[in-house]
């Protein structure tokens, strides 16, 4: 192999692959970053046997070849290298590494003991919007649970109907939903389990908006892949049963509170920083309008350790007046992934869950059980 490649280029690609690396490994290939050229361009990739991920770079490829180099090794030397022109050269499993005055030899293992990543059709894929796809995991992903007792919960739920996706993410104390349409229908409903680590990767690699997303699951081989424009993320499916988190989803109310998000937002934060140093508490006292007073939401959050919190935030309240508990930590992720101006908290006893919905936009609902009062 000899190829020459730009040194941004090189690092970038890097940096992509790395989150894939296994940083523990029996199988020492696992830990090392497979090199190789790939019909004119340069072909990066990672994988720890759950997530793989493939970044392909431009380069000059003069000689076809491929090798595998530990990856910590590689990276580190490739950000220390001026912003020049890299020349890659491959001989007895050895990577020589040449940069302006540098010179650098990596000894390497045989890019056949890395394991094979597949070659999917894109012909096969559902196409979606990269800005769609980006939005809908970051409005489900945190709400994933991250007890590996229960796996299942561990990933997030992507339902393919009609013209419609859906993603939703549930850990025993909240649920996310998120719809969007599909440009073109599909042709036979679908439904998989997808790891809440291989979708927060691919919205971090969804950089570009005006691209799309091509998906192409194959259940028979408990696989997803994702293909965007220089890069491919490959994910193993979660096995089992998801639960049916419709059941729990609120079908009426009793009080709807519509509040500014960023004012419900910033009394969230500053509830946090009292309730984090005890068990995250934030009592909500919804009041309704009199005849002299605007309706207002009143937050409080008080420990012992560090002292209390009082905040009050003017809303528009349909319905009785209720005094309930949330996780406020739940609260505020949930209002830092809402981007429309006001937001509705629809709540029935303080022993029920509440329902969040961004006012304005039906395809988004996030559920969140309440708090012990005492």
């Amino acid at each position: 192999m000899k190829v020459t490649v730009s040194q941004p280029s090189l690092a970038h690609g890097i940096s992509i692959v790395s989150r894939a690396v296994a940083p523990r490994s029996t199988l020492q290939v696992l830990s090392n970053i497979l090199v190789a050229s790939d019909e004119g361009r340069l072909r990066l990739s990672a994988t720890n046997l759950e997530l793989g991920i493939t970044s392909w770079i431009g380069a000059k490829i003069d000689e076809e070849g491929s090798i595998t180099v530990p990856a910590r090794t590689f990276g580190d030397l490739v950000a220390t290298l001026p912003m020049e022109q890299v020349s890659l050269t491959l001989d007895n499993q050895t990577l020589t590494v040449r940069c302006g005055t540098s010179v650098t030899e990596i000894k390497g293992i045989d890019a056949q003991e890395f394991p094979p990543l597949p070659a999917p059709d894109p012909s096969h894929g559902i196409q979606i919007n990269t800005a769609d796809l980006k939005d809908m995991i970051q409005q489900v992903v945190f709400a994933a649970s991250t007890d590996e007792a229960r796996p299942v919960l561990m990933g997030v739920l992507l339902s393919l109907t009609d013209g419609q996706i859906t993603l939703a993410a549930a850990d025993g104390f909240r649920i996310s939903e998120r719809k969007a349409a599909l440009a073109q229908a599909v042709s036979q409903p679908l439904s998989a389990i997808i790891p809440a680590r291989a979708m927060s990767e691919l919205a971090r690699l969804a950089t570009d908006a005006d691209q799309t997303v091509t998906m192409i699951v194959t259940p028979q081989r408990s696989q997803v892949i994702f293909r965007l424009k220089d890069v491919e993320v490959v994910s193993q499916l979660i096995d089992g049963n998801y639960p049916d988190y419709r059941q729990v989803v609120p079908r009426s109310f009793k009080t709807r509170t519509v509040v500014s998000t960023s004012s419900l937002l910033k009394a969230c934060k500053q509830a946090e920083i009292i309730a984090r140093e005890g068990s995250n508490v934030v009592r909500l006292n919804i009041k309704p309008a009199g005849e002299l007073q605007p309706g207002t939401v009143e937050l409080k959050a008080q420990t012992e350790e560090t002292g209390a919190n009082e905040n009050n935030v003017e809303a528009s309240i349909e319905g009785q007046p209720l005094l309930i508990a949330f996780n406020v930590k739940y609260l505020r992720e949930v209002l830092d992934t809402i981007k429309t101006p006001n937001v509705s908290l629809e709540t029935g006893v303080s022993n029920s869950p509440g329902l969040i919905r961004p006012v304005g936009d039906d395809q988004f609902i996030h559920v969140i059980m309440p708090m012990h009062l005492g």
